[in-house]
Formats: structure tokens, sequence, C-alpha cells
């Protein structure tokens, strides 16, 4: 795939000499900053992205996209094509040795539109969000356009943001009325903001390699036609670590090798090393060594997403380790999450409370995703000689005895948070059998009249009503069969509703239809301060 490129040019406002103030300025153009620019573009709210950078990165990274991801893309327009061009799948195996302790199916029942997990480098899906965003009218994506200042209006916040940018041409000032941080894991808006970033940092290094095996190759019995997660814990060919296994696009295989912390980085670069090492994997099978990478890794996140005017997402916001796919599923989840509560504050719908309510869920979603990915790497790399017994222990028992398999930890893969406690919700005030509560996302099912129930949400608030229709001015009601398969999934009765937020979150739900606790819930879900 030939990727796009955003080459610098000169603005308007840099041509003028005078700042112009724009909504929405977003740093960086990785993944989640596109994201988070369609989002708002869609909601008619004019963006500005900046990057220091004019071209997207190379190699795989991110590979990995959750089902809740793939429907965040589908509802901007690009998550068939990533679907389409990725490699789907949802089993994947765990091996002790060459003996499996376990394996899993991450989507066991059918009726999803969105397969559980697509593998597809990232570079592809920034290609396909950067066309995605030179297409859209409402996005100015400027390249090599370095922050180097940030200023908010001391004596009234209220008043704005001046960004201070470097180009080719010069230094020239940027005014917006928000600003958001999607620059990654080294942000320079963090840095500006003086927010602390703790938490805690691996010393063990990873080698990744991405390999093309040569036509008809199937060593280690692996079938193209149909792609798995393998994952060894002390395998033969990599005695005492870890391997990681995964299908890619174009034919490509990306192999993760634990190398340890005591790695010689230098040496480990060397083509020949990372050659002998995917050949003992692969049995001697020929291949063609397509990219590779040494890389550690932190699990920490910054003090706070929210400072006046200013928010941050994605890893300028948090990181975690790549086990899980934990990464950019998360940080493209944070897009989905303050796009429309931001458009919903610019239009005047609703209060700034939305804003520190986005802080609340994403980092609740970011202890989460940090909780998970600690607890693996301490699995997968353990420290102590107890701890490595008692991994052995664990392992040995999973091979044959149940109760042992959840404590295997290999990563344990990216769902979306459940923001039980979230300021927006309005709380069950009855008992439910079953269905997702105010603050899990919405299930998908398929319609009656064809497509999914999550394409008919659209993005929007939308009440789900079960079983017979009902009215409420000024907002969409969707009316589904009391009998189906979205009633099973949402343990619906009929006279059922379901008050559902634009990002798919439920944000309220009844037993039978009451207009002034609906408009209630409403008004507390746009973060509306007299609620």
């Amino acid at each position: 795939m030939d990727l796009p490129r955003y080459p610098y040019h000169q603005s308007l406002e840099q041509r003028a000499g005078q700042p112009q103030r724009r909504p929405v300025v977003i740093v960086g153009a990785g993944p989640v900053g596109l994201t988070l620019a369609l989002d708002l573009a869609r909601r008619d709210v004019p963006v500005v992205v900046i990057d220091d950078s004019d071209h997207i990165g190379s190699g795989s990274r991110a590979v990995c996209w959750a089902k809740k991801t793939l429907e965040v893309f589908d509802r901007l327009g690009v998550g068939e094509a990533v679907a389409r061009e990725g490699v789907r799948w949802q089993r994947g195996r765990v091996f002790h040795g060459e003996r499996e302790a376990y394996h899993f199916d991450l989507l066991p029942e059918a009726g999803h539109k969105m397969p559980a997990m697509v593998n597809l480098q990232q570079d592809q899906v920034e290609a396909r969000l950067v066309r995605a965003v030179q297409l859209e009218q409402r996005i100015e994506l400027r390249g090599r356009h370095e922050l180097i200042g940030l200023e908010q209006d001391a004596d009234d916040p209220s008043q704005g943001v001046t960004l201070t940018v470097r180009t080719p041409d010069g230094l020239f000032d940027m005014r917006a009325d928000w600003v958001a941080a999607c620059d990654g894991a080294r942000s320079p808006t963090r840095t500006l903001l003086g927010l602390g970033f703790a938490g805690q940092v691996f010393e063990d290094r990873f080698l990744i390699a991405d390999v093309r095996l040569a036509p008809g190759a199937r060593p280690r019995g692996l079938d193209p036609a149909r792609p798995e997660r393998w994952f060894w814990f002390d395998p033969p060919f990599h005695p005492g670590q870890s391997v990681l296994l995964h299908a890619q696009a174009d034919g490509l295989w990306r192999i993760d090798f634990q190398l340890g912390r005591d790695a010689d980085v230098e040496a480990e670069r060397q083509p020949e090393r990372i050659q002998r090492r995917v050949a003992a994997m692969l049995d001697g099978a020929p291949f063609e060594l397509a990219w590779s990478s040494i890389y550690q890794f932190a699990c920490r996140r910054a003090e706070r997403f929210r400072v006046g005017r200013v928010l941050l997402a994605g890893d300028a916001a948090h990181q975690v380790s790549p086990f899980g796919a934990r990464g950019a599923n998360s940080g493209v989840q944070d897009a989905d999450n303050l796009g429309w509560k931001l458009a919903a504050v610019l239009k005047g719908e609703g209060g700034e409370g939305l804003l520190d309510a986005y802080e609340f869920e994403r980092m609740e979603a970011a202890d989460d995703n940090i909780g998970h990915s600690t607890r693996a790497t301490d699995f997968i790399s353990p420290k102590t000689a107890l701890s490595r017994r008692l991994r052995k222990a664990v392992l040995d028992l999973a091979a044959h005895a149940d109760f042992a398999k959840p404590l295997v930890n290999s990563g344990r893969l990216s769902l979306p948070t459940e923001h039980l406690a979230s300021p927006l919700s309005t709380p069950d005030d009855a008992h439910w059998a079953a269905g997702p509560a105010p603050g899990w996302p919405a299930p998908d099912a398929p319609l009656e009249e064809g497509g999914w129930l999550l394409e008919a949400l659209a993005g929007g608030f939308a009440l789900l009503a079960f079983g017979w229709a009902v009215e409420l001015p000024g907002l969409r009601v969707l009316t589904l069969p009391a009998d189906g398969l979205a009633a099973r999934r949402y343990g619906a009765a009929p006279g059922s509703v379901y008050l559902v937020r634009p990002d798919a979150i439920v944000a309220a739900r009844w037993h039978r239809f009451d207009a002034a606790a609906v408009q209630q819930a409403l008004a507390r879900a746009l973060g509306r301060t007299h609620v």
C-alpha cells in the first residue's frame, strides 16, 4: 500500500500574521488524533490537526484492533475497510514448551457485525484514517507543525488557548477554544502542561520481527486460512523466554521475542542475529525479514486528563505494555468518548461537566488497562525465583486442570471498560436479571429489516424501545422486537427501554417507559449540572 503524506504548506494565518481562533486544535496525527478529528467533523465541528511529521511511521507497531475499536472505525467510515484488509481472528493458543496449556475463543457467539479482532499493521490503519481526513472539508491536517509553546489565558480560562508552533517558515501562534493532546508517549503537550506521568518502567526488552514466509511454507502447522494468536512460555527454540506470534495482512507474520532485561540491544539489532532467532522459531522454513524493532515499555498515566481547556488522550495520557492490545485500542476509545462530549460543549448542548466526566471515565479505563497490563507483564516476565516456580506450576496445571487455565496470563485481550460509577449514568431503579447496566458498552445485534443495531445508533443519543413504539420529541427512538436477539442481549422484556449515549454506552434503562425519567437521564448524560 502506498502511504499518503500530508506535506507542509503555509496556512492563511501564517501569511496574515494574525492567529485565527479555531474551535479545536488536535496535536498529533496518529490513530487517536485522526479518529478524534473524524468524529468531531462528523458532528460538524471544524478541526485543525497539527503534527511534527508529514508522513506515517513505518512498521507494524500496533497491530491488533479490537471489536469496540472496529465499531468506532465503522461509525467513521473506515471500519469495513480495516476489517476487509486485515486478518480476522478470535481464537488463541497458549503453549508451555511445546505442549498446549490452553486455548480460548474471544467471540464464541455469532450475530455481530465486527469480528473479535482484526490484525492490520498500524501504518495501514493510519493510511485509511489519513485518507478519510483528507477528504473531510471540516478538517485541516498540517504536517511539520511542531508544538513548542502552550498558554491558557490565566485570568479567564474560558477565553481559550494559545499554541506556539514551529514550522519550516519559522514560529507562529494559533488560537483554540479547546486543545486535544494526542501526541504520544513523549507528549510535548503534557510536558508543557507540567503534568506528572507516573508508573512503572519495565526493564525487559522485546524484539519485533515482521517476516514473510516462502509460498507454501507452514512451519509448526501455521495455517494462514485459520489465523490464531499463539503464545509460548519457555519454548525450545527460545528457552527461558516467551514468544508471541500473530498473522498480519499482506502475508506477513509478526513475531515478538522476549529478550530479557540484560540483552545487548546493539547486538540484538543485527540482522544476522534476528535471522537466526526467526529461523529457529520457524523450523528453518525460508522467510524474508520485512521489518524489525526492539522495544521496552512502561505502564503509567498522567495525573490529569484535563487541564483547563486542554485534554489528553491516547499515549499522551497513558501507556501500557503491548500484551493484550490495550494501547492503541484504549486510545481510539478515548477519542470515541471525548468527541461527542467536546462537540456537545461547543454547541451549548452539554455542560463542561461532560469534560470532567471524560477525565473520570478514561482515567478509570486507563487504570483498568494498566492493572491488566501490569499483571500480564509480571506473569510473562517473573522477577523472582518464587514467582517463576509459581508460574511453572500454573502452566503445568493448566494443561489438564480447568481451574488453572484462568490463572495463565499471556495478556488479557482488550475489552472496553465498564464505567459503572460514571457521573453521566442514571442508576437502575429496579432489578435487572440480565443485560448491560448503565455505564456498560451497548452490544450489537442484527436488525430484522437488515443492517446492525450499532449502525442504526449512528453516533447520537438514542432510545431503544423493546416490544412497542414510544415517542419523545428531540430524541431518536429505535423500536425493536421483544423476542429477538437484541432483546436477549439486553435482557429486555416487552416495554423495556434503554437510553444509549453517542459513544454506544448505556446511559440508563427502565422496565417501562417514563418520559420524565428519560428526559432527566438525558440531561444527566449531557452533564447538565442541575440534574
